[in-house]
């Protein structure tokens, strides 16, 4: 596995570096400066006890990740994307509607606004403020503006902020998910790398954190061109099971909750297979023998997201630069989807 120097960088890495190199100053920043409305989404979601996620691309990834933190608190929470929306809508009557886009300008959330003019309990998260989004429902604003880059990086770091200071306002205490972002993870990616060497395929897969391994498939999809999917654990355990081997990698995250001895299960039983699995590892718990573990400390929630996202993120950089030479400049994709 060979990787370019900084002097040969592709130039789409080269952004994603500017925005990564940011993330974290411009997610705490978007938590302190969003109170307001984060009391007003609050507020409706008392109000309700129900709330609709929608999004694309990241989005959803992100609205998947945070979907199981909003329900701890009590509030019936469910992400699906804008499009299963569009063709097979949920009622939004009664329920409050969270729309995720941090263009603001995707061709589902115009659809979406031309189609049903959403009610009076839809809020927006997005990092342009100027958007269709912004200009058509309250908002909640990412710090930093537009990301330039391809591949979603601080835009999820930032969508995630929007949505601690939501939690927080709902009465979560934000204060371990601050401090990781203000003293963000540092693994050496090394050996998980060397892991992946020679892999044709990854499945990536977590069970309380099955948005974030959403969030890593999408962007080892988009960076490196390889099929990377996720499968949530049980659906993982139903039978895919029969695809994995010594070229099926496997991406594994546990955090410090009531689901972390699934997913032990899942990793001694892929390795089992012959698979290489990389375990993502905020629980607390020992390593699993055979596989690649990233740890960190023990945590749950936003914390362990914040954790163990940017360092996912240089993981799946890394790969993706070994094997493609453009890696970061899309060639069948836009930045912002405008169609359908």
């Amino acid at each position: 596995m060979t990787m370019t120097s900084n002097d040969n960088r592709p130039s789409g890495l080269q952004a994603i570096d500017r925005e990564m190199a940011r993330q974290n100053i411009d997610a705490i920043a978007s938590f302190e400066d969003n109170a307001e409305t984060a009391n007003a989404v609050a507020a409706s979601l008392r109000s309700t006890g129900r709330v609709l996620l929608l999004g694309m691309g990241g989005s959803h990834a992100v609205n998947r990740a945070v979907e199981p933190l909003y329900r701890a608190l009590g509030i019936e929470a469910i992400a699906i994307t804008l499009s299963e929306q569009l063709g097979m809508p949920l009622a939004i009557d009664g329920r409050s509607v969270l729309i995720t886009s941090q263009s603001g300008e995707s061709a589902e959330v115009l659809r979406w606004f031309s189609e049903t003019g959403g009610n009076q309990d839809t809020f927006g998260l997005t990092l342009e403020g100027a958007s269709f989004l912004g200009r058509t429902a309250p908002c909640l604003v990412g710090a930093g503006g537009t990301e330039l880059a391809f591949a979603a990086t601080r835009s999820l770091t930032v969508s995630f902020a929007l949505h601690l200071a939501v939690l927080s306002a709902l009465g979560e205490n934000p204060a371990p998910a601050l401090a990781v972002l203000a003293a963000p993870a540092t693994n050496d990616i090394t050996a998980a790398l060397a892991a992946f060497e020679n892999v044709a395929t990854v499945v990536t897969s977590g069970r309380r954190l099955q948005g974030l391994a959403e969030a890593l498939a999408l962007g080892l999809t988009e960076l490196s061109r390889y099929p990377c999917f996720s499968l949530e654990g049980g659906q993982l355990r139903h039978g895919p099971m029969e695809m994995l081997g010594p070229k099926v990698g496997v991406v594994l995250f546990r955090g410090n909750d009531a689901t972390s001895d699934l997913v032990t299960a899942m990793a001694i039983s892929a390795v089992e297979t012959g698979a290489p699995v990389i375990m993502f590892d905020a629980s607390g718990q020992p390593p699993v023998e055979g596989a690649t573990t990233l740890s960190f400390a023990p945590a749950t929630g936003l914390a362990a997201i914040f954790a163990m996202l940017p360092v996912a993120q240089r993981f799946m950089i890394a790969f993706a630069e070994a094997r493609v030479d453009n890696a970061g400049t899309p060639v069948r994709s836009t930045k912002i989807t405008r169609s359908e």
